[in-house]
């Protein structure tokens, strides 16, 4: 019987490689200022309606704590901040594009 071979992770996987945690740390911030206000959103207004899910929505705010969390210690700090550009960079485009947008359409002749 051979001996059991130590699980290891694909050779593709380069977690040590430079670029690894800064990609994954702004493609989590990505997904985590898309993701969670509107899953949070969702299950408010499922549980609870429409007019108290607008109540309780800027309590959505506190998720932050999660990268800002993140930085704080030595070993995620790079991690935390990478996620947290994430989060500031996607906001920033989501807002520039919304102001585009309206800009647009009320200067728009018609």
């Amino acid at each position: 019987m051979a001996p059991k071979k130590r699980w290891q992770l694909p050779e593709w996987w380069h977690r040590d490689h430079p670029v690894f945690v800064p990609l994954a740390g702004f493609f989590t911030g990505m997904a985590f200022i898309i993701l969670v206000p509107g899953t949070y959103g969702a299950l408010l207004k499922a549980l609870v309606g429409y007019e108290r899910a607008e109540d309780l929505f800027p309590f959505v705010l506190v998720t932050l704590v999660v990268p800002i969390g993140l930085v704080v210690p030595p070993h995620t700090r790079k991690f935390g901040r990478y996620m947290l550009f994430g989060v500031g960079a996607t906001a920033v485009v989501v807002v520039g594009v919304a102001v585009g947008v309206l800009w647009f359409l009320l200067n728009r002749d018609g």
